[in-house]
């Protein structure tokens, strides 16, 4: 296949709202007329494929990566190695599925590229965050209130892990996937993704448990 270079986002755009009913696909022609459209040298038809999906893969980076320089980056190698690997679609599963493989994996190129030696300080927590880790060390089956601090706190966590059991956790407790959904987005095989698994939630309990006496230290 021999075409121009696909276009690439060239700014990020706001964040997605919150999340709403699944609506009707758009009119257009399906995803797979749009693939075959390219690869018999058709740019409009990518461009096409772009829009329609570019959303949902900024959606994707933004959970990996905070800058939004860097949320941009992804996208567009995201859709540059769509591009460059269209030849190998086979038509077997949905388009934004392939497409999906593509982000995940290359999210993970990100964070094993950019993987920062950050003990993250947790001397600045907020004080709802205060308050949350507060509580959970007294009765931590209990803790549900103000599910913002505790998100926070997750998040911090997520950031102290190495990329591949930050990728698990995203995708196995935050994102609510199943084992096999995660082999197919990243293809690890089902006893890596369940011992990665394990290993990054006693990771992060570790972390939980020395956060509070670090504080004063």
């Amino acid at each position: 296949m021999r075409a121009p270079r696909p276009p690439v986002a060239q700014a990020a755009p706001p964040p997605a709202p919150p999340a709403s009913p699944v609506v009707p696909a758009p009119p257009g022609p399906p995803d797979d007329s749009l693939v075959r459209a390219t690869l018999a040298g058709s740019h409009d038809a990518f461009e096409e494929l772009l829009r329609r999906h570019q959303p949902r893969v900024f959606a994707t980076a933004r959970r990996y990566a905070r800058r939004e320089s860097e949320v941009a980056d992804i996208v567009q190698e995201v859709f540059l190695k769509a591009y460059e690997r269209l030849p190998g679609f086979r038509f077997e599963a949905p388009f934004d599925h392939w497409l999906m493989r593509v982000a995940i994996r290359t999210c993970y190129d990100f964070l094993r590229a950019h993987q920062r030696t950050r003990e993250r300080s947790f001397s600045d927590l907020t004080d709802a965050e205060d308050e949350w880790l507060d509580r959970y060390r007294v009765a931590p089956d209990t803790t549900t209130e103000d599910a913002d601090a505790a998100r926070a706190l997750v998040q911090r966590l997520l950031e102290s892990l190495p990329p591949q059991f930050r990728l698990v956790i995203q995708l196995l407790e935050i994102e609510e996937r199943s084992i096999r959904e995660i082999q197919q987005l990243t293809g690890w095989s089902i006893p890596l993704i369940k011992v990665r698994a394990f290993r990054a939630r006693a990771a992060m309990r570790r972390q939980l448990r020395r956060l509070r006496p670090a504080k004063y230290l």
